[in-house]
C-alpha cells in the first residue's frame, strides 16, 4: 500500500512538472521567445499557450511596454575647448522580439554606450555659449543616430532627453558676469534709445509749434490785406457815389447857386484860419476880395463843366 502510494506521488509530480513545462499564461504587453531543441521556434504573445513538453523552452523573456533607461554622466568638451557634464534619459520600445534576443546580447547596454558617444560627439559640434540653446537639436540628433543603429536589433528608439549640462565652476562665474555685462548693455542701449526718441519728439513737436505758428502768420496777413483791400474798396465806392450826388446835386435846380455859397463859405472859414496860424505867408494882394476869388473859383468850375456836360 505504501509503494503505491510512493509511486502514486512521483506520478503526481511529474503530471505537475509536464503541466508547467506544456501550460504557459504570457501577460499582456510580454512576449516570450520559445526555442524547440535549441533553436527559436516562435514568439509567444499575450495569452494562454501549450509548449511541447521538453522539447519547447522559453528563452527570453521581453517587455513590449516602453522603457526608460538613465544615460550616466559624462565629461564631454566642447568645440571652444571647454568640458562639461552631461546626463540625459532615454526612452525605447521593443518592437521585434526575436531580434532583440539574437540581434545583439544586452541592447540596453549597448544603446547607453551608444547614446554616450554619440552625445560626445554631438557637443564638440557646438560651442559652450549653444549647448544650452541647441538642446532640443542636440536630442533629436542622437535619437537619429541611436534609431539607425538599434534597427536591426528589433528596438525602436523614441525620444532622448537632457537632463543637465554642468559647466565647470569658473567657466559658470565667468558666464554670470557676461550674462550681467549683458543686461548691463542693453539697459545701456535702452536708456539712450529713450534719449533719443524724446529728443526727437521735442525737435518734432518744436518744428511742428513752428510750422503752425508761420501759417498762423500768414493767414493774419492775408486777412489783413483782405480786409483792407475791401476797407479800401468800401471807401472808394462810397467816395463815388458821394461825388455822383454832389453832381447830381450841381446839375439839379439852384445847385449851381449852392455851389458859389458854399465855395464862398470854405474860402471865408479856411481865410479865418490863417489869422490862428503863426506861420508866415505871401499871398495875393486881393486875397480879401471875397467876390474875386469866388469868381475865380467858380471860372475854373465852369471850364470843367465846358469839357464836360453843360451847366445848368
Amino acid at each position: 500500500m505504501t509503494g503505491a502510494v510512493l509511486v502514486f506521488g512521483i506520478l503526481a509530480i511529474l503530471v505537475l512538472i509536464v503541466i508547467a513545462k506544456t501550460a504557459v499564461v504570457v501577460p499582456q504587453q510580454s512576449a516570450f521567445v520559445i526555442e524547440r531543441l535549441g533553436k527559436y521556434s516562435g514568439t509567444l504573445y499575450a495569452g494562454f499557450h501549450v509548449l511541447v513538453p521538453f522539447i519547447d523552452v522559453i528563452r527570453y523573456r521581453h517587455t513590449l511596454k516602453e522603457q526608460s533607461s538613465d544615460i550616466p554622466a559624462q565629461v564631454c568638451i566642447t568645440r571652444d575647448n571647454v568640458q562639461v557634464g552631461v546626463d540625459g534619459i532615454l526612452y525605447l520600445k521593443v518592437l521585434n522580439p526575436e531580434r532583440a534576443s539574437y540581434g545583439i546580447q544586452d541592447y540596453h547596454f549597448a544603446i547607453s554606450q551608444l547614446a554616450q558617444t554619440t552625445l560626445r560627439s554631438e557637443i564638440g559640434k557646438i560651442d559652450l555659449d549653444r549647448t544650452f540653446e541647441e538642446r532640443t537639436n542636440i536630442n533629436t540628433a542622437v535619437v537619429s543616430e541611436l534609431d539607425k543603429a538599434s534597427e536591426p536589433w528589433g528596438v525602436k528608439v523614441l525620444r532622448y532627453e537632457i537632463r543637465n549640462i554642468t559647466p565647470p565652476g569658473d567657466i559658470l562665474a565667468a558666464m554670470e558676469k557676461q550674462m550681467r555685462a549683458e543686461r548691463e548693455k542693453r539697459a545701456v542701449i535702452l536708456s539712450s534709445e529713450g534719449t533719443r526718441d524724446a529728443a526727437i519728439n521735442v525737435a518734432e513737436g518744436e518744428k511742428q509749434q513752428v510750422i503752425k505758428a508761420s501759417e498762423g502768420r500768414k493767414q493774419q496777413q492775408i486777412n489783413e490785406a483782405i480786409g483792407q483791400g475791401e476797407a479800401i474798396l468800401t471807401v472808394a465806392t462810397a467816395t463815388a457815389e458821394g461825388l455822383k450826388r454832389v453832381a447830381a446835386a450841381i446839375t439839379a435846380e439852384g445847385g449851381y447857386d449852392a455851389v458859389r455859397l458854399r465855395v464862398a463859405e470854405q474860402y471865408v472859414a479856411e481865410f479865418g484860419q490863417l489869422a490862428k496860424a503863426g506861420t508866415s505867408l505871401v499871398l495875393p494882394a486881393n486875397v480879401a476880395d471875397v467876390g474875386a476869388m469866388v469868381a475865380l473859383a467858380m471860372n475854373v468850375y465852369n471850364q470843367q463843366i465846358a469839357k464836360g456836360a453843360p451847366r445848368p
